[in-house]
């Protein structure tokens, strides 16, 4: 009787006590840094080529992983368009927020199609349309949609973004999920995130350019501010 007693006293005791748990809410004050490398290439002459990009996301200035993606594709460009399509494939890390180093691994396969044109003499506008497929660890098979527009604003009294000019670069993309379940009874929102960002860069020279700035990244319950600092390769 008295062990039966004892064993519901430590029962209630663990019932009532406070939780504890390595899990940390996501400091959305703390500023953030991505550091990204984008490049691209064309086969000779031809339609054909060759992008991707690296990226190292921290959720602090450095050294707490937000994201490891690194992201390479096939590009195709239409004869007579200035239209670039691309079927690529994406390996994305994911940390946690805080001191935890648990990560979840995710496999992505995307197809995208970027449509550049001119509005006015000092506005150069890219829409960007991508479809995911996306594989992430212990959730079911989803999809997502995104859509972003570029502005690339000439700072320079030419209106010309060659070596040696200056420029300002602004995007806003919005994400939505194809599905809300995950698996397990787990759901999401169709609202995944938007990025809102801005930025000044410089041409370096010809196929190489450089960005500093800032983006506000707004999932659909936690918003945070990133700084990005960006370098652009094409050869």
């Amino acid at each position: 009787m008295r062990i039966r007693t004892a064993l519901l006293l430590a029962l209630l005791i663990c019932a009532f006590a406070p939780a504890q748990t390595t899990a940390q809410t996501i400091d959305e004050d703390q500023l953030g840094a991505w550091y990204m490398y984008f490049w691209g290439t064309t086969i000779g002459d031809g339609p054909w080529g060759f992008q991707g990009d690296a990226q190292y996301r921290n959720w602090d200035l450095g050294g707490d992983l937000e994201q490891l993606l690194l992201r390479g594709g096939l590009t195709y460009r239409p004869e007579n368009s200035k239209a670039l399509l691309t079927f690529g494939y994406a390996n994305i890390t994911t940390g946690r927020f805080g001191s935890s180093d648990s990560t979840t691994g995710e496999d992505r396969a995307y197809l995208e199609a970027l449509l550049p044109h001119k509005v006015a003499r000092r506005l150069n506008l890219r829409h960007r349309f991508r479809f995911e497929g996306r594989w992430v660890e212990n959730q079911d098979f989803r999809t997502r949609y995104r859509y972003a527009v570029f502005a690339d604003v000439p700072l320079g009294p030419d209106a010309t973004i060659e070596p040696g000019d200056w420029y300002l670069a602004f995007y806003n993309e919005i994400f939505v999920n194809g599905q809300r379940g995950i698996g397990d009874g787990r759901t999401v929102e169709y609202f995944d995130r938007n990025r809102l960002y801005g930025a000044v860069g410089t041409v370096l020279r010809n196929g190489m350019k450089v960005q500093a700035g800032y983006m506000h990244q707004a999932t659909d319950n936690v918003g945070k501010g990133q700084i990005q600092l960006s370098l652009h390769h094409n050869f």
